[in-house]
C-alpha cells in the first residue's frame, strides 16, 4: 500500500529536498507541495494526504494552525491525515501545542534522511513518533510551566483500569511496546491491546497524544 504525502514548508529547497526522498521510495507518494500553512490546509482538504509534513514556523499561516484546521475541520471534511511536524530546533513552544491539537509527532528538519523515511512510515502506521531524548523532555519541560491536572483531565483517569493506568505510565515515559511487556511480564501483543484501549476510553488519537495527558492529568510528573 502506498503512502500519500503533502509537504508544507516555506523553504522551497526543503520542499523539493524532502520531496525527493520520498518519492523515491517504493511505498511513498509525494501528491504535492506548499509554502505556507494556509495553502497546506487547502492542499490536504483537496489531495487527502495520508501524512502531512508540516513545518512549525512560516509566513501566513503557521504549522500550528493549520495542523489545527486539518486535524479539526468542518463537519463537511471527513478526512483526517495524519501530521507529522517539522521543527529547526529540539525544543519549539509550537510543538508542544501541535501535539495537544493531534500531531502525531515531530522531527528535526537536520534529522538524517533514513529517520525522516521512517517517520513517515511510522505515522502513516497510526503509531506516534516519539522521540525519547527530544519529545518527553518538551512535554516535561511545559508540564513543569503548567501546574498538574485538574478536574476533567485527572477524573477521566478513573475510566482506566490498574493495569491500564500502568500501561499509561511506562507509554508517556517513552516505553516502546516491547519495553513495556518486559517491565510488566507481558505479551506485547497484549500491551498493543491495552493501549488501544487506553486510547479509546480517554478519547486519544494516538500515543503521542496520550504522553500530553499522561502530563497534563498529573498521572506523570516532571523528572520522574
Amino acid at each position: 500500500m502506498t503512502t500519500r504525502v503533502i509537504i508544507v514548508d516555506d523553504q522551497a529547497m526543503v520542499r523539493a529536498g524532502f520531496a525527493a526522498l520520498l518519492a523515491a521510495q517504493s511505498d511513498i507518494d509525494v501528491v504535492g507541495e506548499a509554502p505556507d500553512g494556509a495553502q497546506g490546509v487547502e492542499l490536504s482538504r483537496r489531495t487527502r494526504p495520508d501524512v502531512v509534513l508540516m513545518d512549525v514556523r512560516m509566513p501566513e499561516m503557521d504549522g500550528l494552525e493549520a495542523a489545527r484546521r486539518i486535524l479539526a475541520p468542518p463537519k463537511d471534511v471527513t478526512h483526517l491525515p495524519r501530521v507529522l511536524m517539522l521543527t529547526t530546533f529540539d525544543v519549539d513552544d509550537y510543538v508542544y501545542e501541535a501535539l495537544r491539537a493531534g500531531a502525531s509527532g515531530f522531527l528535526l528538519k537536520d534529522a538524517p534522511p533514513a529517520d525522516l523515511i521512517t517517520a513517515v512510515r511510522v505515522v502513516a502506521s497510526g503509531d506516534a513518533l516519539l522521540a525519547p531524548s527530544v519529545t518527553r523532555r518538551l512535554i516535561a519541560d511545559f508540564a513543569r510551566q503548567r501546574p498538574a491536572g485538574r478536574g476533567r483531565p485527572a477524573l477521566r483517569l478513573k475510566a482506566l483500569t490498574e493495569r491500564e493506568t500502568e500501561v499509561l505510565t511506562l507509554v508517556a515515559r517513552g516505553r516502546s511496546n516491547a519495553e513495556i511487556a518486559s517491565t510488566l511480564v507481558l505479551a506485547e501483543q497484549t500491551v498493543k491491546t491495552h493501549v488501544s484501549r487506553v486510547l479509546t476510553k480517554l478519547d486519544l488519537r494516538d500515543r503521542a497524544q496520550a504522553v500530553v495527558f499522561a502530563y497534563e492529568s498529573g498521572l506523570v510528573a516532571p523528572g520522574e
